[in-house]
């Protein structure tokens, strides 16, 4: 009797949960009601203020597009990255990449000056997670720390960009895990890396009118950009707690970030904090990464007739500036630690066809940290990004104003991302056997299908202008679709129009053992 009343207490489950689903969608005959039709207005307005953003080439989710170039390219930098490797001790008489210290500019800049000095307080070559670290978030230079690097203005466009639907689909899946953690009345909601706060400025107005949930919540965001803090303030109209009730609208310009202020979407505390290891535990929690673990730094690695090497950043031969890859004469210390950690979990057709390999100590430390956290403190944690189930291999690239960019030139520059490895974020949580496990990845557009996207586009539709209606359905095709648009004409130029996302970008979920399988992933 005990096991039949545990199958209909889940069966119960997934009925309000597709039930909620539904609701949160704007299906159900109570989302019919006016106040629900106003907050469908207000979130109409968002496609519109998103409109011109949809027409912003995608240049993340362009990878793909480009894996013919990068192959055709890993022969050849093999060879001169082993050329190279192999005369390091022999003075100049081989400079394999002399054409990579034609990269920089007449004057160099800050960045460049400081990774010079870099290296020459080092006396040699650094790794290239160091020189990824140095770029994207060096206090006075870094990439991320003192500008808007996001949307049709920036340097890339993110799902968030693109459509309200992306943040909203994610505020059901944390409202469907929540009712799996059994609705505890305190939940620390997280974003790491939250770019300009739009997401979560989604996540927030779609779930402000299910009040049992958005009472709940005490949003932290993990930041370490002043400029972005900054953003974060104004995308979620925050205002300092003693100005909460006032009547008139509160500038989000003069608030501090450092201070614990109110959301003015939802009415939710929102906090800002350098990293997750300073988000207060003890309580349920709900983690989000959208686009935040491609971010972190890498080694790379090749194999050579000597044996695993390192890839380096070095500065380049014959010039006064600029820089070039080199390899290592032979292992390092991240070789020894990383690589053969890495490789411990490799299969062994994967071993024998592999050349090249990167690895994310910073990622496995995450990883880590989240599932003792999701595991002792109850609740889960959501993955969003492009990568790969397997061990990726040489996917680093740069992206500057929507293009792609050699990824020493003009350091500071251009955005430096590479693919995640989930198989080894998969591993991860396993071997840290902290009471929590990880489920996925499945592709974006089954996740969002899963979530209903499609019921929630419906919805939204019925009350849109044509001009909205067009905006909403490029914005659901590119989070969902695969490829160039199928509305293209013969005449028409692919390389031109926006991709889809739905087969690149992956979802990969981290949950306590108590929730049982998270939505998305079942």
């Amino acid at each position: 009797m005990a096991g039949l009343g545990r199958v209909k207490e889940i069966s119960g489950l997934g009925l309000r949960i597709r039930g909620l689903i539904r609701a949160a969608n704007g299906l159900s005959v109570s989302s019919q009601s006016h106040s629900q039709s106003s907050s469908a207005q207000e979130m109409e307005t968002e496609a519109e203020q998103r409109m011109k953003r949809t027409q912003v080439l995608e240049c993340k989710g362009e990878r793909q597009a480009n894996d013919i170039k990068i192959a055709d390219g890993k022969k050849k930098s093999s060879e001169i990255l082993e050329s190279e490797a192999a005369t390091m001790d022999q003075g100049k008489r081989v400079r394999g990449v002399e054409a990579e210290a034609n990269f920089a500019k007449a004057e160099e800049s800050a960045m460049a000056k400081h990774i010079k000095s870099l290296i020459q307080f080092r006396g040699g070559p650094i790794t290239v997670a160091e020189y990824m670290e140095e770029v994207l978030t060096n206090p006075i230079a870094g990439f991320y720390m003192n500008r808007d690097v996001f949307g049709a203005a920036g340097e890339f466009v993110t799902s968030p960009d693109i459509s309200q639907m992306f943040g909203e689909m994610v505020g059901v899946w944390c409202m469907c895990l929540w009712h799996q953690m059994g609705q505890p009345n305190h939940v620390h909601l997280v974003e790491l890396g939250p770019g300009r706060g739009t997401l979560m400025a989604d996540l927030l107005r779609g779930t402000a009118k299910f009040t049992d949930f958005s009472q709940t919540l005490s949003v932290h965001m993990v930041e370490c950009s002043p400029a972005l803090k900054s953003i974060q303030r104004e995308t979620l109209k925050c205002c300092p707690k003693d100005q909460a009730d006032s009547t008139s609208a509160v500038d989000s310009q003069k608030c501090k970030p450092t201070e614990d202020q109110i959301s003015q979407i939802s009415g939710a505390v929102i906090s800002w904090h350098l990293d997750l290891e300073h988000v207060p535990r003890g309580v349920p929690t709900i983690i989000i990464a959208h686009e935040f673990y491609d971010a972190l730094p890498i080694h790379q690695f090749q194999r050579t007739p000597r044996g695993w090497c390192e890839k380096l950043v070095d500065v380049a031969e014959g010039s006064g500036q600029g820089f070039r890859f080199v390899l290592s004469p032979g292992p390092t210390t991240a070789s020894s630690l990383y690589l053969a950690k890495r490789m411990k979990w490799a299969s062994l057709e994967e071993k024998a066809k592999i050349e090249h390999v990167e690895v994310c100590p910073s990622a496995l430390k995450l990883t880590a940290e989240i599932a003792r956290r999701v595991g002792e403190d109850g609740g889960g944690a959501l993955v969003v990004d492009y990568g790969e189930d397997v061990m990726v291999s040489d996917s680093l690239q740069a992206i500057r104003k929507h293009e792609f960019v050699k990824v020493l030139q003009d350091p500071g520059s251009a955005d430096l991302s590479a693919y995640v490895d989930f198989a080894a974020i998969k591993h991860a949580v396993e071997d840290e056997a902290a009471g929590s496990s990880a489920f996925g990845p499945v592709c974006q557009s089954q996740f969002l299908g899963a979530l209903g996207i499609n019921f929630r586009l419906e919805a939204l539709l019925q009350n849109a202008t044509e001009e909205q209606a067009d905006a909403l359905q490029l914005g659901y095709w590119r989070l969902v679709g695969d490829g160039p648009p199928p509305w293209l004409d013969k005449d028409d130029d692919p390389k031109s129009a926006p991709t889809g996302m739905g087969s690149r970008y992956k979802a990969l979920a981290i949950v306590s053992d108590a929730c049982g399988v998270p939505i998305g992933f079942q």
